[in-house]
């Protein structure tokens, strides 16, 4: 039995100490003011989230980014979504394509979970995003960007479609390569079962081969420089995801630990493209407090599972900084089972021994947490705790085991940001409806 299945006392020291910690936030654009201060020259600031349905953290995310844009330069926002979808709203916020609004730029976002990105809180930035950068010069304006690695055909379509325009005779070296997976259509989960059981060769020469040609190439012009480095990303994104399915059948960690170190290269080659012209890139990146809190001082560590934040931190050092989200009860966009719709579901209160509950213990509607500040009395939070992470699937029945792992915040984050009780994102589209309650409210609560 976890020490954390019976209920855990919170002393009164700590719980002051936190309270004397704290800055309260009252939706003044100047509550922001001691973490924008706190973030400093740093080059990579992570805003995580511990839901991906969750209001709150979306509208806060975006306050501090449109700051981080407008008022400390910052190059690009670049988020837990797909290389080529994203580039879609890159083109929009840059002033070009033919999207006449945010709502059509975010179109790319077909793939569940929609909701993810296709609304009204993200909506709402990349419209101001467009506006800001029509208000600056071409350098000085901010890009939009994805750094998973789902889009494994679209991102080997956007490579074929990229080298058409420039090299037709390598356009079409680039469709025998990837005709490896033809015989799959547009399942890379079957692609990945069929190569690790040996039923079909794996692809990997092929893929690799053409990141090493796009690497190769000399841009055209300025224009194609931008463009090439587009096909670039999408041929690593294209030979990663060849690497994530396969992983996908030989354990979980192996499979996450690569999702996490491409979005980290990924990270890393946008910032060393947006700087190739003189200007120090930096960059705000949007996930889960899963991929963005150090892992080292998690449970996931524990179990060799390493993440985004973990990288960038060991690679950059203070250059990194990371703010974590958290919530005790409210209701958030969630499905019940993958690929199913996202409803409206209620978010049962925090469990005891948890992070989430000391906090609702603070009695404070909302506050920010920098974690150099914390003093003597709140050495407390420096022992691990429960804390909550809920993705795109919640499943309350099994709510410790589904969504609670153990955890250092003080180490994981160089801030926190609580919400005590929180209300869902604003979808796009109209397909996310109310449930009803998926148990009694006097179902156990360990469970």
């Amino acid at each position: 039995m976890s020490r954390f299945d019976d209920v855990r006392e919170i002393s009164p020291a700590l719980l002051e100490g936190v309270r004397t910690a704290a800055h309260p936030l009252s939706g003044r654009p100047s509550d922001l003011d001691p973490l924008i201060e706190s973030i400093g020259d740093a080059r990579f600031v992570l805003l995580g989230e511990a839901t991906h349905g969750t209001h709150e953290f979306y509208q806060t995310r975006a306050a501090l980014t449109r700051r981080l844009i407008a008022e400390h330069g910052f190059s690009a926002v670049a988020v837990e979504a797909d290389w080529p979808d994203a580039l879609r709203v890159n083109t929009f916020v840059h002033g070009e394509g033919s999207d006449a609004s945010a709502a059509d730029a975010l179109g790319e976002f077909q793939r569940f979970p929609k909701w993810m990105w296709r609304n009204r809180e993200v909506e709402e930035l990349v419209t101001w995003m467009r506006a800001h950068n029509a208000t600056v010069a071409p350098e000085l304006r901010a890009g939009f960007y994805g750094l998973d690695l789902y889009s494994l055909h679209a991102s080997m379509r956007a490579v074929v479609a990229y080298l058409e325009q420039v090299d037709p005779v390598a356009a079409q070296r680039a469709r025998e390569r990837y005709a490896c997976f033809e015989n799959f259509g547009e399942e890379p989960q079957a692609y990945g079962h069929a190569a690790t059981y040996g039923y079909t060769p794996p692809c990997d020469d092929q893929v690799w081969a053409q990141v090493v040609e796009l690497q190769r190439r000399t841009p055209l012009n300025a224009r194609d420089e931008d463009a090439r480095f587009f096909a670039e990303q999408n041929a690593k994104l294209a030979a990663d995801a060849e690497g994530y399915y396969r992983a996908m059948y030989g354990g979980r960690n192996q499979g996450w630990n690569l999702r996490d170190t491409h979005m980290a290269e990924t990270a890393d080659a946008l910032v060393a493209h947006l700087s190739r012209k003189g200007r120090k890139a930096r960059i705000i990146i949007w996930a889960h407090n899963s991929h963005l809190g150090d892992a080292r001082a998690t449970q996931m560590g524990d179990q060799g599972e390493l993440n985004l934040g973990q990288v960038l931190r060991q690679r950059h050092g203070k250059a990194t900084y990371n703010v974590g989200f958290t919530t005790y009860s409210g209701e958030v966009i969630a499905a019940r089972e993958w690929d199913e719709p996202g409803l409206r579901r209620r978010i049962r209160p925090a469990l005891h021994g948890s992070y989430e509950q000391l906090f609702h213990a603070v009695d404070l509607p909302s506050f920010l947490l920098l974690m150099k500040e914390l003093g003597e009395a709140a050495s407390g939070l420096r022992e691990r705790r429960l804390e909550r992470a809920i993705g795109v699937v919640y499943a309350p029945r099994t709510e410790r085991w589904s969504h609670y792992f153990e955890a250092d915040l003080p180490a994981q984050f160089d801030a926190v940001i609580h919400f005590d009780e929180t209300r869902p994102l604003r979808p796009l589209d109209v397909d996310a409806g109310y449930e009803e309650e998926d148990a009694p409210d006097t179902y156990p609560s360990g469970l």
